[in-house]
């Protein structure tokens, strides 16, 4: 999205090239001079934070608890994936495009920038497609093998192979942007700089028409439309089987409304990650759409479209970072997980010294830590380092011990002393 930082001086290319006079008058304003040179630094630092620490411990949390590896998680984990490439590879060098006149990084990492955008998108856009369509199968056809209680590793497995072949569409789809370049952009006599720009011009004028309108329905219109459809069919069938629920099997029919519940509140969080990306998305391209294709939008490019322009583009790589909060919104385990590895910290030395002090007296006390505590189960007092199972608490010895007897309480605490159980 390199280009986009110098779509105001792409209109006047023409101007200098065929009339010097013209190009003479034509005045340049520094990137000093321009407001968003101090803003959009600044968002972008936001965004590089608030993104790689979010997405960061999404990725540690899917990929260190066994607990959460099912078929919604595979997918959460390749948009974290996908939001962090793009995080990587392109807020540093845009970045660095809002303080300098020109691209500075050569064409290398122009082609991998802009490629990478786009892998980023086709992955988030790919990937919010099938995770509707697996939620609406979850809930209309709930006894499907893949969905199945016996089938959770085969589900899990199928996931990961379409969560790769996501990966490969989206690589394939990104290959238009591979043929990225330096352009040299004159805008008057004494100015000349380059950006990095995605429309060869030996393509022709119209290139970049068709690249754009492909792209808005390839990575915008089509996959929300489908999205659209899985979450009216959802709704309809949740409203219907609501209605037509038993009322003499009770205990059947609390299991079944539970079960609702729990996939209507996944549901819901794919639905927050569907309107953020079509919220992030929508400005971007519509700016790009009226710009090559509205016939004087060279010349009708005013303060309005700039601040538009800007925002569409903010809006795009927000994207990568708003995902995490959003999952931290709406979803109750992941946020006990965010709590654990963002928000918990060491107990401070008045903590300490007040647990000393209790440790003197002989006190029952839990020990407050970042991380996981086990409790020992022991009747005389907590232990908040040993871990212990409960059969050996009570003193019975046996070789066969069932999963009820290994049970442990493993709880979550941070200095404030609340406990998140898991």
């Amino acid at each position: 999205m390199a280009f986009t930082t110098a779509m105001p001086l792409i209109s006047q290319v023409s101007n200098c090239s065929l009339n010097e006079s013209e190009c003479a008058e034509e005045e340049y304003i520094p990137y000093s001079t321009r407001p968003e040179t101090y803003i959009v630094p600044v968002v972008f630092l936001i965004i590089l934070v608030v993104g790689v620490a979010g997405n960061g411990v999404l990725v540690l949390t899917l990929l260190r608890h066994a607990n959460m590896r099912n078929v919604p998680n595979t997918y959460v984990l390749s948009l974290a994936l996908g939001d962090l490439l793009v995080i990587l590879t392109c807020v540093p060098f845009t970045f660095a495009v809002y303080i300098v006149d020109s691209w500075p990084f050569g064409l290398i990492l122009c082609k991998v920038s802009e490629c990478a955008k786009d892998v980023s998108i086709g992955v988030s856009v790919f990937t919010l497609t099938a995770l509707s369509a697996d939620r609406f199968f979850a809930i209309v056809d709930p006894m499907r093998k893949l969905h199945a209680t016996g089938g959770g590793r085969r589900a899990t497995r199928f996931t990961i192979v379409i969560a790769t072949l996501i990966w490969i569409l989206a690589i394939i789809c990104a290959i238009p942007a591979s043929f990225s370049f330096i352009r040299v952009i004159r805008v008057n006599k004494d100015v000349t700089i380059k950006v990095c720009y995605p429309f060869p011009e030996e393509f022709g004028v119209e290139y970049p028409k068709t690249v754009l309108i492909c792209r808005f329905f390839v990575y915008y219109a089509l996959p929300l439309g489908v999205i659209a459809v899985f979450y009216l069919l959802m709704a309809r069938h949740l409203v219907q089987s609501t209605k037509n629920m038993p009322g003499e099997l009770q205990g059947q029919v609390r299991a079944s409304v539970k079960q609702v519940k729990a996939r209507k509140k996944v549901a819901t969080m794919v639905m927050a990650f569907v309107v953020v990306f079509a919220v992030c998305f929508f400005p971007q391209h519509v700016f790009m759409l009226w710009f090559y294709i509205h016939p004087t939008a060279q010349d009708d490019y005013n303060a309005f479209w700039n601040a538009f322009r800007i925002l569409g583009f903010c809006l795009s790589f927000m994207n990568s970072c708003i995902n995490p909060i959003a999952l931290y919104c709406v979803s109750g385990t992941f946020r006990k997980y965010f709590n654990r590895y963002l928000l918990c910290c060491c107990v401070s030395e008045k903590r300490r010294s007040s647990i000393s002090s209790s440790r003197r007296r002989g006190h029952s006390i839990s020990i407050p830590t970042c991380g996981r505590v086990h409790n020992t189960g022991s009747r005389r007092g907590q232990q908040s380092i040993v871990q212990l199972p409960t059969w050996a608490a009570h003193g019975v010895e046996t070789r066969n011990r069932t999963h009820q007897q290994e049970q442990e309480t493993t709880v979550t605490t941070c200095n404030n002393g609340l406990e998140h159980r898991i």
